[in-house]
């Protein structure tokens, strides 16, 4: 059964975008997957079918109308069951098991902002995951459901080349990738670690799980500090 994905935005013309190309793009002609979009403004009211309006109490930006928000969504979730993810800045960090666990699903909703974001009270009535990528602003929640759908998709069983590309890169384990290597031997004086290419498997698995654990601990040691060592 193909994946589901279902974003809510006022630019749908932005998708698939990049998702459109490489892997993700193959799956989705292959119809791993499927890509549904939902007009916002097919919900706004007026002839000019408005779906924001300044902020209550004053203030800069505009702010997107709970009744429009709640319609849309309720459109979407009256035919799939999924889980809502509202991409924005307060919500919890968007991680690999966050989207392991999406991808092992039928689908996933998502429901983009814009503006200064979406009234206080759709979030209270209808309880979507607010998701977030980092501790930056973007312009609208679309880029950040771009990369997080790119996250998901690739983990979708016959998306990639190999099932072990999934299992084995950054944060599979809670560690950073381990570096990689291809040919020439020699580039600017620097040769390829013989360990890497003397043929010896259980050497070149200790010797990848000690440099995923020194790259874990030189530049992520909030990472580290909850790492769990594997037991032999």
């Amino acid at each position: 059964m193909a994946f589901d994905a279902h974003i809510i935005t006022g630019y749908p013309q932005m998708f698939p975008g990049p998702l459109g190309d490489s892997l993700a793009g193959r799956a989705l002609d292959d119809g791993l997957w499927r890509l549904n979009t939902h007009n916002l403004r097919d919900f706004g009211h007026g002839k000019h079918r408005t779906i924001d309006e300044p902020p209550a109490g004053g203030g800069a930006g505009m702010v997107l109308r709970a009744d429009v928000a709640a319609a849309a969504l309720d459109s979407v979730t009256a035919q799939a069951a999924l889980p809502v993810l509202l991409p924005s800045p307060r919500g919890r960090r968007f991680t690999q098991s966050m989207a392991t666990d999406l991808a092992a699903g039928p689908g996933v909703i998502f429901f983009c902002n814009r503006f200064e974001g979406v009234d206080e009270r759709f979030i209270e009535a209808r309880q979507p995951i607010e998701v977030s990528l980092g501790d930056y602003i973007l312009s609208g929640g679309e880029m950040a459901a771009l990369a997080m759908l790119d996250a998901i998709l690739r983990l979708l069983p016959g998306v990639m080349g190999k099932v072990e590309s999934g299992s084995d890169e950054s944060f599979s384990d809670g560690l950073l990738e381990y570096p990689h290597y291809t040919r020439p031997q020699s580039f600017e004086g620097r040769d390829i670690p013989a360990v890497v290419t003397a043929g010896d498997h259980d050497k070149l698995r200790a010797w990848r799980q000690q440099e995923a654990e020194r790259l874990t601990r030189d530049r992520r040691p909030d990472l580290w500090a909850t790492h769990k060592p594997r037991k032999n």
